[in-house]
């Protein structure tokens, strides 16, 4: 069984797709600056690495073989730590060349936008044997929504049996594109539109911004998981520049522990 089959509490997004050594001299570009992060992320307080790769320019690709890189060298480096790999699209790689990469690298998991996966609405026989295979590899998909509307269209595609359950489902606050920060009062919409889907454990919340920590942290305090890093956010909650990415973590489990108490 995979060990994403259950959402890890904390997740390090430590690069993402579309920042470089321009915005913060810390982030992580080739493999083995990932592992690093990783490695610093994982005795932060991190469980899981959510991994993007990079071609030789620093771009954002969906290598199959890169992949493979990254898992086996994080396997040497820190093989307590699972490996959820993405599909993300970025404006460039087609439904098809998605699903092919996670066919080519069999990972433990994977996180695939819906709106991506299956963009148009009615029936898409491609998408739903992709989640039907994955679902019969063993291989945890989460499934990236971008806001309510994307929920409920996830929830009426649960109801109706084209996607395998349980779910995993991650709820993406503010945006990227638009660099409209996250807040907190976005995630009551997402779990409103997921009803019963957002059982304990089952979801998970990422945030653009300086304030992805109280983002996460109401999470935390409603049953979810969270994922951290210098993909949605470079910034301490204050605005400064964050140090790297294990100090996020490690200020995030501060904050957990001070919130627990």
């Amino acid at each position: 069984m995979s060990r994403l089959a259950r959402l890890p509490r904390i997740m390090l997004a430590p690069n993402g797709a579309r920042r470089g050594k321009a915005d913060h001299p810390a982030l992580p570009v080739t493999i083995a600056e990932t592992v690093a992060a990783a490695r610093a992320g994982f005795a932060a307080g991190a469980q899981a690495l959510h991994a993007h790769v990079r071609d030789a320019a620093g771009q954002h690709t969906l290598d199959a073989g890169l992949y493979r890189e990254l898992i086996a060298a994080m396997a040497e480096a820190v093989p307590a730590m699972p490996v959820q790999i993405t599909t993300e699209a970025v404006g460039r790689h087609a439904p098809d060349e998605q699903r092919a990469v996670v066919r080519a690298v069999m990972p433990e998991g994977v996180s695939v936008a819906l709106r991506e996966m299956w963009p148009q609405p009615g029936p898409d026989r491609a998408a739903a044997a992709f989640y039907a295979w994955a679902a019969e590899a063993g291989i945890a998909v989460q499934h990236i929504l971008y806001g309510p509307d994307d929920v409920a269209r996830l929830a009426a595609l649960a109801g109706d049996g084209a996607l395998p359950q349980p779910l995993q489902l991650l709820f993406v606050l503010g945006s990227y594109a638009s660099q409209r920060p996250a807040r907190p009062g976005e995630l009551d919409a997402m779990l409103a539109a997921a009803g019963s889907l957002a059982e304990a454990g089952a979801w998970a919340v990422c945030a653009f911004g300086r304030h992805e920590q109280a983002c996460l942290l109401a999470a935390a305090a409603r049953g979810g998981c969270m994922r951290i890093g210098f993909e949605n956010n470079i910034a301490r909650p204050d605005g400064t520049p964050a140090r790297d990415n294990a100090g996020q973590v490690a200020a995030l489990v501060r904050a957990l522990a001070a919130q627990d108490a």
